[in-house]
């Protein structure tokens, strides 16, 4: 009898066992990524491009053998994706915000540290692009792309001699063929930057001159913009408009006839980085980690850089002779001016975070400026 029931536990013990190594070594499992990022951030397969989603997807299966899909969504601002992560109604695993969200987000204990041992790709981003405010011990980020504002002209309706920093903005000639941000950061920006002010302080009485620049802006503007300015500048229903460098390259590719988009940097102006990160509400640490890395290798990373015309942090890209070539030397000179120098540039001018109280100050200047 005792034998006999031995016996039965140790086949009952056998049967357990296969069931869990069964359950492990399991190809049908499929893993879900969710992935948060901004609309047309992404090499999507459109126009013959990489579709770098699914190749991960591919790349996954055929590399760890399990299925994984990646449930990709988008967010109009940082600040959409900030009010949606912090009423904790949802979960993603992968993040891609501006750099003074970050900073924000980090301040607030919403990101997770990486652990980059699951990112060996991430010795290709340039050292000027590491150490920097809003992760200074890069612990919690993976630069993506990055930027600075400049202004976009029709050269067709604005005399090259009135072209230079700022001031074209605010020039009466063009009254009515201006277009300005339709967001308080950036707006305020233009004229703390015209005015050579500290975009980063916390005094109010400096703000008051912004708000009083873009008051005697008001009468030449236009429109308040954002992704309106498209359509806006390639028609040449406006003349004049501020706006991130890599999507001047996309307005002028679908420039009507008669137009002549040109471009240039106010010597003073905004410096920006995008990053990969990983909020605390991630499910998939790992997966998500393994996607980050894979968006750093060559392919998927020079994919998604010729799709959306920002620059690359990813050495694999900007030192790729095909790259270089397939942009031309003047989409190069535009996107990639002193990538050597950019900490030196971004620590100098770059829009950081402020405080929730200056913060609040703004949004009511600004209020004040598109109601009065």
């Amino acid at each position: 009898m005792k034998k006999k029931l031995l016996a039965l536990l140790a086949a009952a013990a056998m049967l357990l066992s296969l069931a869990v190594l069964t359950g492990c070594g399991s190809s049908n499992e499929t893993l879900t990524l969710n992935v948060y990022n901004w609309g047309e951030y992404i090499s999507d397969g459109s126009e013959g491009s990489l579709d770098t989603v699914k190749a991960f997807e591919e790349y996954y299966q055929k590399e760890f053998g399990k299925k994984v899909r990646v449930n990709y969504t988008t967010y109009a601002s940082n600040e959409d994706m900030y009010a949606k992560l912090s009423s904790g109604a949802v979960s993603y695993d992968v993040i891609i915000p501006s750099d003074y969200m970050i900073a924000r987000m980090r301040d607030e204990n919403m990101l997770l540290p990486l652990n980059f041992d699951n990112i060996p790709n991430y010795q290709y981003i340039n050292e000027s692009f590491r150490n920097l405010y809003y992760d200074p011990d890069n612990q919690y980020t993976v630069p993506y792309t990055y930027g600075i504002v400049g202004v976009i002209y029709n050269a067709a309706a604005v005399d090259e001699a009135d072209v230079g920093d700022w001031d074209l903005m605010w020039n009466s000639k063009y009254a009515g063929q201006i277009l300005q941000f339709n967001n308080s950061r950036d707006a305020f920006g233009t004229a703390m930057y015209k005015l050579d002010l500290d975009v980063n302080t916390t005094d109010h009485a400096v703000w008051d001159q912004a708000l009083a620049e873009l008051q005697t802006q008001k009468p030449l503007v236009q429109s308040y913009v954002m992704d309106e300015i498209y359509n806006m500048m390639e028609s040449g229903e406006a003349a004049v408009g501020a706006y991130y460098a890599g999507d001047y390259f996309t307005m002028l590719d679908a420039e009507a006839d008669g137009v002549d988009l040109c471009f240039y940097y106010p010597e003073r102006t905004n410096y920006y980085v995008d990053a990969m990160c990983i909020p605390n509400c991630c499910q998939q640490k790992d997966l998500a980690e393994c996607f980050i890395n894979f968006m750093l290798s060559a392919e998927p990373a020079i994919a998604n850089a010729e799709y959306t015309y920002y620059a690359s942090p990813n050495s694999l890209v900007y030192e790729d002779a095909g790259y270089q070539e397939d942009l031309g030397e003047e989409t190069m000179a535009i996107l990639y001016p002193g990538i050597e120098n950019f900490s030196e540039l971004y620590n100098t001018y770059a829009y950081q975070n402020l405080d929730n109280e200056t913060l609040s100050y703004i949004t009511t200047l600004w209020e004040t400026l598109k109601i009065g």
